[in-house]
């Protein structure tokens, strides 16, 4: 599971590779309901342009976007029979979300540590996605829809980083990840190729680091201020 990452800051860096502006305004750190730069597809045909979406797929059939708070991650191995995820897996609506890094709590000391995982490269990178536009009906709605997309994961348990997050006991995930030489692989891939991408068998090495989250304790005179002793909160 993934839901907080860096998008990518590194730009011009992606721009040299794909030969494609990157959108710059957009937050550093992502979380579901925030926007990220996308490198989409239909049926093996990529879009000129990055464009920007929301983290948290929104599927054409829905009534509003509420349903984004529970679909910003895909199993990869349910994908054809989940009706979130099935239509844009069908159409091939494949997409690349462009990263620095994303986060994921460790559990290998006993206690939970925010950590950070990046290629071994250090290099900016992907993650596979699935994408969809939908139209509210409302009065207000956007002609042009609202473009949103959700990451793909599969099982990590046997993976030398991955599998040392989240809660002891609980499936280790992984997003799929993707270095830049392998976006249109995905992008382009036939639901035969596009499974064989979801084992995981050509994901890159990863590495991973300790990044607490800085937290900001509010003051005494602030309404639901804690003492400092004691602010909890979740680590994403």
């Amino acid at each position: 599971m993934c839901t907080n990452f860096s998008s990518t800051s590194q730009g011009e860096w992606f721009e040299r590779k794909l030969k494609k502006q990157v959108p710059k305004n957009h937050p550093q750190e992502a979380y579901p309901g925030f926007e990220a730069p996308i490198l989409k597809a239909k049926a093996g045909q990529i879009e000129e342009a990055i464009s920007l979406a929301q983290f948290g797929l929104i599927p054409a059939w829905a009534k509003d976007e509420k349903i984004a708070r529970h679909t910003y991650n895909a199993r990869s191995e349910t994908i054809q029979d989940k009706p979130s995820f099935q239509g844009a897996y069908r159409e091939r609506r494949f997409a690349v979300v462009l990263l620095d890094d994303f986060f994921e709590p460790c559990y290998e000391t006993g206690q939970i540590v925010r950590h950070r995982i990046q290629l071994k490269s250090r290099e900016p990178f992907g993650v596979a996605c699935l994408w969809e536009r939908w139209h509210s009906q409302g009065k207000d709605a956007s002609p042009q829809g609202i473009d949103s997309f959700t990451m793909l994961t599969l099982n990590a348990d046997a993976h030398p980083v991955m599998n040392k997050m989240h809660a002891p006991g609980e499936e280790k995930r992984s997003p799929l990840v993707l270095t830049v030489d392998q976006f249109d692989l995905w992008l382009t891939a036939t639901h035969a190729k596009a499974q064989a991408l979801l084992t995981g068998a050509y994901m890159p090495e990863l590495i991973s680091s300790p990044a607490p989250k800085e937290r900001r304790v509010k003051a005494p005179s602030e309404p639901g201020a804690l003492d400092a002793s004691s602010a909890q909160g979740s680590l994403f």
